[in-house]
């Protein structure tokens, strides 16, 4: 007896390590894969739009959805909140279809408490050093941001391996096709798929 339930996976790593890309490519190449879209209280920003680049609410609805347990996981960031909302994720996984958080590792360590069944990507770029070049190269980014960021991304590796999976992305082609064989190999995982005896 073969489950028709999709993939939950988490896709973490540092600033820097290429996730918006590589999940962007993974998710424009694969049909069966789609990009859960996350809650926020922080207002719109230009070009961006509501429930394809985050879920609006305000902060009351935010806070009742806390309470009433709706999110997978959450945090507040610089007097925001972010969010994962549960019912879309459990809709699109009943229909087969996989489904990928972009989040941080203490986003990846509260799905894990709460979906024993998720599967949690660490992705990185070879070197640290190229961590510090593409953050660089975005020009974005203050000298003391950069360092932040930095320090954040040495802690993050130090912890890569509670994650299930390590992606090193030194190709985003290379980087997406070894998400999709994982992806593959969950599907066929004897957890997922129980022997009728």
């Amino acid at each position: 007896m073969r489950t028709n339930n999709g993939v939950l996976a988490v896709v973490s790593g540092p600033s820097g390590a290429g996730k918006g890309t590589v999940v962007s490519a993974l998710i424009n190449s694969c049909g069966s894969c789609f990009l859960s879209v996350s809650a926020t209280t922080r207002p719109p920003r230009e070009g961006e739009i509501p429930g394809k680049h985050y879920n609006f609410v305000s902060r009351d609805e935010f806070e009742d959805m806390i309470k009433k347990g709706e999110l997978l996981e959450y945090a507040e960031y610089a007097g925001n909140y972010y969010g994962t909302p549960r019912r879309d994720i459990d809709l699109l996984l009943s229909e087969g279809k996989d489904v990928i958080l972009e989040i941080d590792m203490q986003g990846g360590t509260m799905v894990r408490e709460k979906r024993a069944d998720a599967v949690l990507i660490f992705l990185t770029p070879p070197l640290i050093g190229d961590i510090e070049k593409r953050l660089r190269g975005r020009n974005t980014e203050s000298e003391d941001s950069i360092k932040k960021r930095l320090e954040t991304a040495r802690r993050e590796l130090s912890g890569a391996g509670s994650y299930d999976y390590i992606v090193i992305n030194d190709s985003v082609d290379m980087a997406v096709e070894d998400i999709r064989c994982i992806l593959r190999a969950e599907r066929c995982s004897a957890s997922r798929n129980p022997l009728a005896l």
